[in-house]
């Protein structure tokens, strides 16, 4: 099989040989899975790429999608890629001014809306998009003025399909270098920066992760990651289609714990998040047992670790401990499996760092985690764990084709044939992120093991350099504060200051079920953060986490905030990020006045 150079001939070759497929798409709805096989997929992205054409979006214009998970989502995306017109996915969990400025700055001719509320996000902003033509809707209920239905785009597309009958041939010689998509970086700091792939770009990703991770027509997965974001689109999206992968897309984030039990998926890719849920529910469920319960599984979890620790280091395992893992995985691992469905092969976590603790445990329980690194301008995998390949604490190897080295400064340089071609009308943006000689660069700071594993340590902008010249690395530290029952979120700050802070956002329904226990009456959120006896419980829980940190790494104050950080207040991007500024700045009295105190206290 020839590799495909577009994401045309990705999409044409997967029809080709996965066409008698009668379930190529599964979605939820009215309490039962219904599938959509190759042949209407192949007919219904016909359908939508002509009728693009005929209500008059022009090859290489940009056409936004606002939606949720959905099969509409898919044939709306490869019914771009074909007609040659540029999309442009946006979360759907971003504010009407926040789109606002998307559509604006990327000239979108106009939107995929999958909802009533993804619509009135766009009517409340639509008077301010003079270029905004179109507004196509995917559920049969949307009407309001310029709406056109989905299947409307689609009927007029079948009308005009006898006189388009080389569609396929007119879309596969759209070259490797033709703007595929523009995705737009939520980031941490500034405004979103809208990143160009093209398609070789993104269909030489898919390849080169193909090669290194066995996907087969077998294998089932489930869509709950946002496929706004290119971790999601790339690897459950064109890559599951490449290699014949069923999808099935998880009704909404909250019924994934369902879905996961109904659809058996073998491989879903996701987020650290999801896995701290899945054994923070476990180790929950059984400290609320009975003291035996507690007692085994923390026991189970201990010859987890050991077992995964020397099988991971290609040791035997003593007879003892094969014993002792196989009853643990009877008492307590199975049923841990059989929450995500019982047939899982291995997760694949990117978005955010993978704590090794966690990821260990996944292991021993016969769940492995294949923990890779990426960014939105690299299309996005550079480097990944494999099942023959799997090193904890780090992001694996960089996969064929993808250059990787570290820069004298420790920054993390990418180069290859995924590498962007470059932000949307940014070029001094583009020219300081790729060097003259095609190198990346990432903004992490890294490390590459003699063995060819890649570790990241944190973020360049992220360190923290105290006044007294020390660097800390903030990231590590909070991941650790962030599996603390009673921590939501933590951010350390202290740049150029003479030490770290940590402010901290409580789990506040946890923390309210604690200060009833004490005796403490406090009803509200702000009541909570307020009092100082909340204060000492949360600094002594997030201390048990600074057992190995140096000196000068440690916070030497506290802030508890009022609420968790948040998308809508802006302290979070859409794939759940910190913004440090954001949050600096929204806290910036009580911080300064923290190193006030701090300073009349050591004059005093």
């Amino acid at each position: 099989m020839t590799a495909p150079a577009t994401l045309n001939a990705l999409f044409f070759g997967a029809l080709d040989r996965f066409g008698q497929r009668t379930a190529l798409l599964r979605f939820r709805r009215d309490g039962r899975w219904h599938p959509i096989a190759a042949a209407e997929l192949h007919e219904r992205v016909r359908a939508a790429s002509l009728g693009l054409s005929e209500i008059g979006v022009g090859r290489g214009e940009r056409v936004a999608l606002l939606s949720e998970n959905r099969p509409e989502w898919a044939i709306a995306d490869y019914a771009c890629l074909t007609a040659g017109i540029v999309n442009v996915p946006i979360y759907p969990t971003l504010t009407a001014k926040q789109i606002e400025y998307l559509l604006r700055d990327s000239g979108s001719r106009a939107i995929f809306v999958s909802t009533r509320a993804q619509l009135d996000k766009i009517n409340e902003v639509r008077g301010q998009l003079p270029d905004l033509g179109w507004v196509i809707g995917f559920d049969a209920d949307l009407d309001g003025e310029g709406l056109i239905p989905l299947e409307v785009v689609e009927a007029r597309g079948r009308a005009a399909a006898d006189r388009h009958p080389d569609w396929k041939e007119r879309a596969l010689a759209i070259p490797p270098d033709s703007l595929a998509t523009i995705i737009y970086t939520s980031g941490t700091t500034g405004e979103p920066k809208g990143v160009m792939l093209s398609h070789g770009n993104v269909a030489s990703n898919v390849v080169a992760g193909t090669a290194v991770l066995p996907l087969s027509g077998d294998d089932e997965t489930l869509s709950l990651l946002p496929l706004s974001h290119i971790f999601e689109r790339m690897t459950g999206h064109f890559s599951m289609l490449h290699n014949g992968v069923t999808i099935n897309y998880a009704e909404s984030i909250e019924s994934v714990p369902r879905d996961l039990v109904e659809t058996r998926p073998t491989i879903v890719p996701a987020v650290p998040r999801l896995f701290e849920k899945i054994y923070a529910k476990a180790l929950e469920t059984a400290m609320a047992g009975s003291p035996i319960a507690r007692r085994i599984f923390l026991w189970a979890k201990r010859v987890g670790a050991d077992w995964a620790t020397r099988r991971l280091a290609g040791e035997g395992i003593p007879l003892g401990l094969r014993i002792r893992h196989r009853l643990a995985d009877e008492l307590v691992f199975a049923k841990i499996r059989g929450r995500v469905g019982g047939r899982l092969k291995f997760f694949i976590s990117g978005g955010a760092p993978l704590n090794a603790e966690i990821a260990r445990f996944f292991y021993g329980a016969g769940l492995p985690i294949l923990e890779g690194y990426g960014l939105t301008e690299t299309s996005p995998v550079v480097a990944v764990n494999t099942p023959s390949a799997l090193r904890i604490g780090t992001v694996g190897r960089p996969v064929p084709g993808v250059e990787v080295r570290i820069g004298e400064d420790g920054e993390v340089l990418v180069r290859g044939p995924n590498v962007m071609q470059g932000y949307y009308k940014k070029p001094d943006a583009t020219a300081e992120a790729i060097d003259s000689d095609g190198w990346f660069h990432t903004g992490d700071v890294g490390e590459i093991d003699p063995d060819g594993f890649l570790r990241i340590t944190d973020r360049i902008k992220d360190l923290i350099a105290t006044a007294g010249g020390k660097k800390i690395a903030p990231q590590p530290i909070e991941d650790q504060l962030r599996h603390n029952p009673f921590i939501a979120n933590a951010v350390m700050l202290g740049d150029r200051r003479k030490f770290p802070i940590l402010l901290i956002a409580p789990d506040f329904e946890r923390l309210a079920e604690w200060a009833k226990g004490q005796g403490l009456d406090l009803s509200t959120r702000e009541e909570l953060a307020a009092s100082p006896e909340v204060a000492r419980h949360l600094e002594a829980e997030a201390k048990k986490h600074f057992r190995d940190l140096a000196k000068f790494e440690v916070p030497k104050r506290f802030l508890v905030v009022p609420r968790e950080f948040s998308i809508e207040t802006g302290e979070l991007t859409p794939k759940l990020s910190v913004r440090r500024r954001v949050v600096e700045q929204h806290y910036r009295d009580q911080i300064d006045a923290i190193y006030r105190d701090a300073e009349q206290d050591e004059s005093s």
